[in-house]
């Protein structure tokens, strides 16, 4: 059959049941993007004769004779269409995975659409952005500007790659065609004859393989390799990628003849197509002893209970108790809790739940791994951490690290689901076994059954004060599933335990937790990194404490946080730390900013699904009761133990420089930063810096984009570069007009030297790069080793409605205040809170990942987890305290992950106001508020 494909006609045959979305990319339109493949998240939209569709439900052999736009077709990045202008200028997108589809459906809606936009766009969800700067895109609302030379810091400067983004043209993972493309001089394209894995996963939650028979897979015509763990390379690992490797247990292989939860993989198929492949999984025959299984933690410790690691010791793999299924643990304080509880005027005990979180970024892990012609292991991968990934690789099959390498292009979202090593491992094992090219991607449905999501935990907070509010105890125990593999498990318990409580003074604290193996799919790194569960809890019991006392809840915070000058302490008031104060400290700006915005009017509240808030005024309004809650939160600035980055900065002819770092772009922002650093330091402006990076090649070595460490390592570094890189330029530039003016060299012209975009500029002469360049390269290198480390400061308030007769919850007002330093691009940045709080909203009111009692995931999907869409959030209000970080560049700080913490208890306080009781779980859903009240009314209480 024929159509046309953004204006030229195609003949293709599809195969039976094919949709659009696979049958574009199988003819190399990559702008149409896989994110769900089940019509829920509108990442594939595309135009059927000028109607918007999702392309990955919408059978292909209906076509014939069609006109398919894809975003591609709408417009170019040097000449697009208005829509995509306006997208680039706002900026709508952060990850940008999600904005071709975005981009397709905003170009169909008339004005009278955009009045209903929140219905018109329900099918096009967003990870990243909390929808308003979409929304502004909507509305022509420009946020971005031009930097004038050297003055880059403090401006809101469009990324790099924003028109590539809105028009469907910038590289993701899989944005490579099928089969040889030459031309490329990155020898990143030519990748030919590829093959596809597919993965058989157990059935059961813990078993070991008594016999596996491949003959009938492998005897499937397009089959070249089905792998078992006969197959594996006999070397133990985590999946969960550190600066240090001995930060996690060694505890998983890359197939394993015990199986530890249900999904784990049990084979693997390499064919000439994923159908194929698939095909063939159904055709390996598995004999399996069923053996016992725990997906409780409490249980999982009991005498008696199934050991999922008991073959291992501590010792050797870093696990802390295999006979009770512990992970690690933390059990130590400062002074007697017990006698200080028994002693105080006021205490609070509760304890909290909360639930399993995916990060559901749009952009599912996904590798393409295939030998180059110098026969090096290339990895093509969705990965925050390609130099992690490369060294464990290199590790695993005994391969030496300078014959890998690994790159991440842009990747689509991370949150830190892609901290983790998932397909890498099995697309190597396939590489070597083939000699091939393979490709191994993610489905959507495995997102949710096999990739890590957050750590469930249960925290009990005891809370102790005397009668003027000064805290006298401070107990958290904590306790937290992992799953069946630990990675994370350790820096994840840890983590949650730190800045939490170090946050607040208080002379006895006592911290019990442990990080416990279950049966369950494992749990791993997520934006926040333990801190938003157990901040959930003590924020919680503060807002309790505060209500026992008769204290405003803001009040009682001023009373007891740290404040310059105090120790900041966990367990031990002694321990050494590398975090320092610094001068920077901008809690209590925040607290002032939140408390004074709470005290103003309501925004305006957007029309949303469900009942109407009705009523002569919202405080009157029938059936809906109204609350206000805020909460605080305090997370370093990097991780601990070093976080490295290597860089380089280069004068390129024509007066470009390139800059060479690690640091992986997912949505974080970083690449937009760096060219402004760099601008800045070389008096240039950020459009005249190109960018190589995420890539092994790119750097000498790199942690990783994770800890919000992008800006504050990677970019400290790149800064001092682009110095060093200045310092060479303006003496060079000195030599030149000596040697041609003597009397330069004896200091007439004094410091009049400044480096300009089109050279250096000597008194009244210019010298161009032409000339700076003729007497060989100039490249700069600069790195930064992590510490010592700073502390950012978070608080957010919340105004709330609760309808009683159904327990739904609207956030009526969020509002974030955000101690970020200096503030080097004021629109991303605003960005990065609305999107960390609109993911926290979403972890707080709507989403969690549900298994039966078997650790089978029931919600495997977009419409059975429900990931917030533009309806379903409000637009946060984001306030910058002044502060100025001298361990920072420029005086920042970091602030991805930092906004999500706070946001749970700020609307769980905010409920609790409202209806008279303490929600104790997350999410609070509907039915789970509705319980509440229905106990309440019945006499049962919280």
């Amino acid at each position: 059959m024929r159509l046309e494909v953004d204006g030229a006609p195609l003949d293709v045959t599809p195969q039976p049941g094919q949709v659009l979305r696979t049958l574009l990319r199988e003819h190399g339109v990559t702008s149409v993007k896989k994110g769900c493949d089940a019509g829920d998240c509108g990442a594939c939209t595309v135009l059927v004769d000028q109607v918007p569709v999702h392309s990955c439900i919408t059978p292909a052999h209906r076509l014939d004779g069609s006109t398919v736009t894809t975003a591609a077709g709408l417009g170019t990045p040097e000449h697009p269409h208005p829509v995509q202008r306006a997208f680039a200028e706002a900026p709508g997108f952060q990850c940008g995975f999600c904005t071709a589809g975005f981009v397709v459906t905003a170009s169909t809606l008339t004005e009278d659409d955009l009045a209903d936009r929140h219905r018109k766009l329900k099918g096009n969800l967003c990870r990243c952005t909390g929808y308003r700067a979409i929304e502004d895109a909507l509305d022509g609302v420009v946020n971005t500007t031009c930097a004038a030379p050297g003055a880059a810091i403090g401006t809101s400067v469009a990324a790099p790659a924003a028109r590539r983004i809105v028009s469907g043209s910038e590289e993701y993972t899989l944005d490579v065609p099928d089969g040889l493309l030459s031309g490329s001089d990155d020898g990143l394209r030519r990748t030919q004859a590829l093959l596809h894995l597919a993965v058989l996963g157990s059935p059961h939650p813990h078993a070991r393989i008594r016999s596996i028979d491949t003959v009938a897979a492998e005897a499937l015509p397009g089959v070249h390799a089905v792998l078992t763990y006969r197959d594996d390379p006999g070397v133990l690992f985590s999946t969960g990628r550190h600066e240090s490797r001995l930060d996690d247990p060694d505890d998983t292989r890359v197939l394993d003849r015990v199986l530890r939860f249900r999904g784990q993989r049990v084979a693997a198929v390499v064919a000439d197509s994923v159908r194929i492949a698939e095909q063939a999984c159904a055709l390996v025959h598995v004999d399996y002893e069923v053996l016992d299984s725990v997906h409780d933690p409490d249980a999982a410790r009991r005498p008696g209970a199934p050991l999922l690691h008991g073959d291992k010791t501590t010792a050797e793999h870093r696990i802390g108790e295999p006979a009770r299924n512990v992970v690690a643990s933390l059990h130590g304080g400062t002074g007697d809790v017990e006698t200080a509880l028994s002693a105080s005027a006021a205490t609070v005990d509760g304890v909290w739940t909360t639930g399993r979180v995916s990060h559901a970024a749009l952009e599912t892990h996904a590798t393409r791994g295939w030998v180059d012609p110098d026969g090096r292991l290339v990895l093509r991968t969705a990965t925050q951490v390609p130099f992690l990934v490369r060294d464990e690789i290199a590790r695993v099959f005994s391969l030496d690290p300078a014959g890998v390498r690994v790159v991440a292009k842009r990747v689509g979202g991370g949150f830190g689901g892609k901290q983790e090593l998932l397909t890498e491992d099995l697309v190597t094992l396939a590489v070597l076994r083939t000699g091939r090219t393979v490709q191994f991607e993610f489905s959507r449905r495995d997102e949710f059954t096999v990739a890590p999501t957050r750590h469930p935990m249960r925290v009990r907070v005891r809370l102790g004060a005397d009668a003027d509010g000064t805290l006298t105890a401070l107990h958290v125990d904590q306790t937290m599933d992992t799953g069946a593999y630990g990675n994370h498990g350790i820096g994840v318990m840890f983590h949650s335990v730190s800045e939490s409580v170090a946050v607040y003074r208080c002379p006895v604290k006592r911290v019990d937790a442990e990080s416990v193996y279950t049966n369950n799919l494992p749990s791993g790194a997520f934006r926040g990194y333990g801190l938003g569960q157990v901040v959930f809890a003590i924020e919680s019991a503060m807002d309790d404490l505060a209500r026992e006392l008769g204290i405003d809840p803001v009040e009682l915070r001023r009373r007891n946080v740290v404040v310059p000058g105090d120790p900041l302490v966990v367990t031990d008031p002694h321990e050494q730390s590398d975090l320092r104060w610094e001068g920077s400290y901008g809690l209590d700006q925040c607290l002032d900013l939140v408390e004074d915005a709470l005290a103003g009017p309501l925004p305006e509240v957007p029309r949303m699904d469900g009942p109407e808030l009705s009523g002569p005024g919202l405080d009157h309004a029938a059936d809906w009761a109204f609350g206000t809650g805020m909460a605080l939160a305090a997370i370093a600035t990097m991780p601990p133990r070093g976080h490295h980055a290597h860089t380089s900065v280069e004068l390129l002819p024509g007066g470009r420089y390139r800059i060479g770092v690690g640091t992986a772009e997912f949505g974080n922002g970083t690449t937009t930063v760096h060219t402004q650093l760099v601008a800045t330091a070389l008096g240039t402006t950020p459009d005249r810096v190109d960018v190589h990076q995420s890539d092994t090649d790119a750097a000498r070595h790199d942690t990783g984009a994770f800890g919000s460490a992008g800006v504050v390592v990677a970019g400290r570094a790149l800064y001092a570069a682009a110095q060093a890189l200045r310092d060479d330029l303006t003496a060079r530039a000195l030599a030149l007009v000596a040697a041609r003016t003597p009397r330069t060299a004896s200091g007439v012209l004094g410091p009049a030297v400044v480096v300009e975009p089109e050279g250096v500029r000597v008194g009244a002469e210019l010298v161009g790069h032409a000339e700076l360049l003729a007497e060989g390269p100039l490249i700069a290198h600069a790195s930064h080793d992590g510490t010592p480390r700073s502390l950012a400061f978070t608080v957010h308030g919340a105004r709330v409605a609760v309808h009683r007769p159904t327990g739904e919850v609207r956030v009526l007002q969020s509002v974030q205040a955000v101690d970020a330093g200096t503030v080097l691009n004021p629109e991303q940045l605003r960005g990065q809170v609305e999107g960390g709080a609109a993911q926290a909203i979403g972890s707080t009111l709507y989403e969690e990942v549900l298994l039966d009692a078997t650790g089978r995931v029931t919600t495997d999907a977009f419409r059975s987890y429900r990931v917030p869409k533009i309806s379903d959030v409000p637009r946060t209000q984001v306030l910058f305290a002044d502060t100025h970080d001298p361990l920072g560049p420029l005086g920042a700080k970091s602030m991805s992950e930092a906004p999500y913490n706070p946001v749970a208890p700020a609307v769980a306080n905010a409920v609790r106001d409202a209806i008279g009781i303490r929600p104790y779980r997350l999410p609070m859903t509907r039915d789970r508020v509705w319980a509440l009240l229905a106990d309440a009314t019945d006499g049962g209480g919280a």
